[in-house]
């Protein structure tokens, strides 16, 4: 009798497991008809605000082609997309605390992260290098021996670069700012030496504020690979499966092409190392 009893229980535990699994994001999506989707406005050209305040970018328009693709997954008639505006600090935890789906910007996939929050397939490579101005001698990470960087808290890039430091011995006064807009204007004041953040986050920060272009340079060689993917909730498998799979279909279709294009087209093509994680990642059905 005692054994029928535990019996019982371990299968009303396994149905109460699996029905909390059907219960997860695509099942709240399927009931509300609405996919939440977070970002951050100052991460232009992957996230920002156009003109009449509505989220744009590279990472933006990949959650719209995703939201798209759970649409046609679910079998909806319509689905609804709800934008929340994150910032580089909050974003994480916006996941975690299932505030948001997903967040739509310039995360980078690191295994700490991971403890928190879950990742999509590789949307972007970029690498961590230091904007300062055009009239210096500094080139290089060991240029900045005894100078002083601004870098954003709490991001990959703060971790990395007193990691790099450290490891080559040099001496630096890292300033720490909340946001990137904080970051330029030190460097505009002359009050840091440079401004630590991914390339081409720097590069589309210069452009959309309306700064001469010509009155910043990058250094010659990146201090670490920064790899973006959309963070996710944690242990929810079936809704990273239905995201993966519209990236997947972008990247084995050529659709990636446009979307690079249109917002990153006037940078450059896409790295070696970009294509690769394209072509890489590709999945097939």
């Amino acid at each position: 009798m005692q054994l029928r009893a535990l019996f019982c229980l371990v299968l009303a535990g396994l149905f109460a497991t699996s029905a909390w699994a059907q219960s997860g994001t695509l099942d709240k999506i399927r009931k509300t008809g609405v996919i939440t989707m977070g970002y951050v406005a100052g991460s232009a050209p992957f996230s920002a605000r156009d003109a009449g305040g509505q989220p744009q970018g590279y990472s933006v328009a990949l959650c719209r082609e995703i939201a798209d693709g759970i649409r046609a997954q679910l079998k909806l008639a319509k689905l609804d997309t709800r934008w929340v505006e994150l910032t580089i600090q909050d974003r994480l935890d916006a996941v975690r605390s299932r505030r948001v789906d997903i967040e739509c910007s310039t995360t980078t996939w690191t295994l700490s992260r991971q403890e928190a929050v879950d990742f999509s397939l590789i949307t972007f490579v970029d690498g961590g290098s230091i904007m300062t101005s055009v009239d210096t001698d500094l080139k290089r990470l060991a240029d900045f021996n005894g100078k002083r960087i601004a870098v954003i808290a709490g991001t990959t890039t703060e971790k990395v670069l007193r990691q790099a430091v450290k490891q080559r011995g040099i001496k630096v006064d890292i300033a720490v700012v909340k946001a990137r807009d904080a970051g330029l204007q030190l460097l505009e004041q002359r009050n840091v030496d440079g401004f630590a953040s991914d390339r081409i986050v720097l590069i589309g920060m210069v452009l959309a504020s309306g700064k001469k272009q010509g009155a910043y340079k990058l250094l010659d060689e990146d201090f670490s690979v920064e790899p973006y993917a959309f963070a996710l909730p944690r242990g929810d498998a079936d809704f990273r499966l239905a995201v993966n799979r519209v990236l997947a279909g972008l990247y084995r279709s050529g659709g990636i092409d446009k979307i690079y294009a249109q917002w990153l087209g006037a940078l450059g093509p896409p790295s070696l190392l970009l294509s690769a994680a394209y072509f890489v990642q590709a999945l097939s059905e």
